[in-house]
């Protein structure tokens, strides 16, 4: 499974959760879900202007939301 799917995935199974995380963990989840999807807008990244530096930032941020995401189903089910 690619990573773009599997962060599709996780992003639709964690609206699913039982138990509604406490709200630093959604803020944490939101974070890193905005980050992946739009970007850090408050700093300036000297990466975002190479194409490949740019794929990895968004892959790393990718990943960190999907094992945020993953540790959330776990802990609160689904």
């Amino acid at each position: 499974m690619s990573l773009q799917a599997d962060f599709d995935m996780v992003t639709e199974d964690v609206r699913k959760l039982k138990t509604r995380p406490d709200d630093e963990e959604l803020k944490e989840l939101y974070g890193l879900y905005k980050q992946a999807v739009i970007g850090n807008v408050n700093i300036e990244c000297s990466e975002m202007l190479e194409l490949k530096g740019k794929a990895k930032w968004e892959e790393d941020v990718m990943s960190a939301f999907i094992y945020k995401a993953k540790e959330l189903i776990e802990k609160y089910g689904i």
